[in-house]
């Protein structure tokens, strides 16, 4: 997997330090030089240096083939401009931008940016999540991160089509907390049937967002 990192600061640094743990290729873009150089002597990525809000840095980073870009600078405006330009640009396949103040999190998602999360815990999750191709999306983070409001639609194909949500094993510490059916919204309870194209939104803890993406995502006829 091919990583591009805006961002040079301490997050970018820790999500880097784990995509290198996972043998993921890295590049980092970073426009402070003498960030530059620690971040190239800490960690075996490439590192670029320059303004990662401009087209011609991050063609040089190669944000065309990356599978996942994550603009995590210092500044909102900045993590707009850079992740607008990788997915419109560029047609990275992933985008992830950080709010680094909260009250900007509907602005950025309103912008169409991608997936836009306040939470520096749950940013190395989402990059391994085949988000877009589930369907599934961040909604909000809670308790400092250690929990997550997120919405997945079944997918028009999906085996589990008609099932009652009692025959379904969702993961310890996730619960299924409304079901949007076109432009209905019900508060669901055991023996409440899901339908492909439902919007299901649950509130999961740790873990349990990948897994309860994986039984709802994955399950097609």
């Amino acid at each position: 997997m091919k990583i591009v990192i805006v961002g040079g600061g301490k997050l970018g640094h820790q999500i880097a330090g784990s995509m290198l743990e996972r043998k993921y290729t890295v590049k980092l873009v970073e426009k402070d030089k003498a960030k530059c150089v620690r971040l190239a002597n800490e960690l075996d990525a490439e590192v670029i240096c320059g303004d990662g809000t401009e087209i011609e840095v991050l063609d040089a980073a190669e944000t065309r083939n990356a599978d996942c870009f994550i603009a995590v600078t210092g500044s909102d405006q900045d993590n707009l401009v850079a992740s607008q330009l990788a997915r419109i640009e560029f047609k990275a396949k992933k985008v992830i931008a950080r709010a680094n103040d909260p009250r900007n999190l509907d602005a950025l998602r309103t912008l169409g940016t991608g997936i836009v999360v306040s939470s520096t815990e749950i940013i190395t999750n989402l990059i391994e999540q085949e988000v877009g191709a589930s369907g599934m999306h961040l909604l909000a983070t809670l308790n400092k991160g250690k929990a997550s409001i997120c919405a997945i639609t079944l997918a028009e194909n999906t085996a589990l089509n008609g099932t009652a949500l009692k025959d379904i094993t969702l993961p310890e510490g996730s619960l299924i907390v409304s079901i949007v059916r076109g432009d209905d919204m019900m508060i669901p309870n055991g023996l409440t049937k899901i339908r492909a194209g439902d919007e299901i939104v649950a509130v999961c803890m740790g873990d349990s967002q990948r897994e309860i993406m994986k039984i709802l995502g994955t399950n097609i006829e």
